[in-house]
């Protein structure tokens, strides 16, 4: 058994969005280090944190394909990435994901995180630039 978790981001970022963002954003999907801009090779660790968003090709547990696409828009910038993300980075992602939804001009529904082994994901939400995890329960489910 493993302890990983499918991870899928879908938003739209302000124009606004901070260069230090938008370079974080950056070296987790793999194309530049931390303070540089402009690099197209994939960069590896800095301390203990891992680009979170960074895997290409087959997915080992999850099923299809690891992606991470970034592409600017007329409105700003719009994000597109589907991971396989160990538990024990789990901290980082909420860090990541918050800051995805603070610079967010997508309403509703960013992203989702579904332990591999489970059925029904848990949905990341962005409210006004807030981050909320909605838990989904499977049709049939007794809830409390």
């Amino acid at each position: 058994m493993s302890d990983v978790y499918a991870v899928d981001f879908a938003l739209d970022l302000q124009a606004s969005v901070p260069s230090s963002v938008l370079a974080d954003l950056r070296w987790h999907l793999g194309f530049e280090a931390v303070g540089e801009s402009g690099a197209e090779d994939p960069v590896g660790e800095v301390g203990d944190v891992v680009p979170l968003l960074a895997a290409r090709g087959p997915a080992v547990r999850i099923g299809g394909v690891l992606v991470g696409e970034f592409a600017r828009t007329a409105g700003g910038w719009s994000l597109t990435a589907r991971q396989e993300v160990h538990a024990e980075l789990l901290p980082e992602l909420d860090l990541l994901a918050e800051r995805l939804a603070w610079n967010s001009s997508t309403e509703g529904v960013i992203g989702q995180i579904r332990f591999y082994e489970e059925d029904v994901p848990d949905l990341l939400i962005s409210r006004s630039g807030t981050l909320v995890k909605m838990s989904l329960a499977p049709s049939g489910t007794a809830t409390a």
